[in-house]
């Protein structure tokens, strides 16, 4: 089944303005998810709101978001008065100004999107930007309000489609400075780089996304799938035994013997 259209708005390049959808380019719709329930009645367990001082419950339509100012004191926001505030880049993602590909850091990046042409007519327009970026090597940068939030997004073309990306905010982003720069210089020995260097060429292999499965997830549908059967359910594996070693490496003796082991392995 097709993915919903997570979002409708246009793309646009000064005068240059074409339909597009945003579609998330990660899920986590496969994931195993379980509802809590009473153990003694095998019934789902609700949640629900109850005042912090009179302990009653609160009704959805009388809930508001709040904004502390102070102890127990808040500024008060009900949704309509949060939608109400107008941004351009409400259903516009106007490109303002380009960077070099990668000059980016990874670690700024968020979430991942789909950008797609919203309708034929706008195809062209479409392409003529993304197709526009790859060839000069560079990502767009704009603003678009998503998540009830106004983001900056990066903008890389990717394939016949456009990858847009949320970028995090300033002050989500630590300064690497404050954990690296004391960390000690100097060269590691020559000798010792050239084996590690051995070992990454013995480990080199393709990207397979085979290679980020989730081996707890499919122990947890093989339990559930015995138990829907009426099966027993499976003991618990132990644990393997961590090696213990001593405290001094020696890593040449230990890179020798793991470029060894790989070369019998294979």
């Amino acid at each position: 089944m097709a993915p919903r259209t997570f979002w409708k708005g246009y793309l646009k390049l000064s005068l240059v303005t074409c339909p597009v959808t945003l579609l998330p380019a990660t899920t986590e719709g496969e994931k195993v998810r379980f509802h809590t329930l009473n153990a003694d009645t095998g019934n789902r367990v609700v949640s629900q709101y109850r005042d912090s001082v009179t302990e009653k419950p609160v009704r959805e339509q009388d809930e508001v978001k709040g904004y502390q100012r102070g102890e127990d004191d808040y500024v008060m926001l009900e949704d309509a008065e949060i939608d109400a505030v107008a941004l351009d880049s409400t259903r516009t993602i106007d490109i303002d100004m380009f960077v070099p590909d990668h000059s980016i850091g990874w670690v700024w990046y968020d979430r991942p999107h789909f950008l797609l042409p919203g309708d034929e007519v706008g195809q062209e327009a479409f392409a003529v930007i993304r197709d526009a970026m790859q060839a000069t090597g560079t990502v767009g940068i704009s603003r678009v309000v998503m998540y009830r939030r106004e983001r900056a997004v990066m903008l890389k073309p990717r394939g016949r489609g456009i990858v847009l990306w949320t970028l995090r905010y300033g002050d989500e982003v630590r300064d690497e400075g404050e954990y690296f720069d004391g960390l000690p210089g100097g060269k590691p020995e020559a000798k010792l780089l050239t084996l590690v260097r051995k070992l990454i060429d013995e480990r080199t292999t393709s990207w397979d996304p085979g290679m980020v499965n989730d081996p707890v997830q499919d122990r947890l549908l093989d339990i559930i799938a015995a138990k829907k059967k009426g099966r027993k359910r499976a003991s618990k594996p132990k644990a393997a035994k961590p090696e213990v070693q001593d405290n001094v490496i020696d890593i040449m003796a230990a890179l020798k013997k793991s470029i060894q082991a790989e070369g019998r392995g294979r």
